[in-house]
């Protein structure tokens, strides 16, 4: 079974997802939260395609990462298996911490 996958979630060899992740944009989303008064709260939303599998073999390959950088939910983690969900799980990250309350 592969540990490595590319944004459609089929599996890849290791020098081809190497060479995928130093060339290619892993962005999914990337989202800095802005206080009332516009200015940088230092709270980062960032949600990317690893590639690499972070499921421990169990249920399907998890290849994209969202993570909360800064402020009260600093380290938040979360992972999914598309790009579809990432995208999902990062604006409901965004719209939660833009509420003030828990991922």
């Amino acid at each position: 079974m592969s540990r490595y996958y590319d944004r459609n979630g089929k599996p890849m060899d290791l020098m081809t997802w190497a060479t995928t992740f130093e060339k290619g944009d892993r962005h999914v989303g990337n989202t800095v939260i802005m206080s009332q008064h516009g200015a940088p709260e230092g709270v980062r939303v960032s949600t990317v395609w690893l590639g690499l599998d972070h499921s421990d073999g169990e249920g399907p390959p998890l290849i994209f990462e969202t993570m909360v950088f800064g402020g009260e939910h600093d380290d938040y983690t979360e992972r999914y298996s598309t790009e579809a969900q990432a995208k999902k799980g990062h604006a409901r990250i965004v719209k939660a911490i833009k509420a003030g309350k828990a991922p």
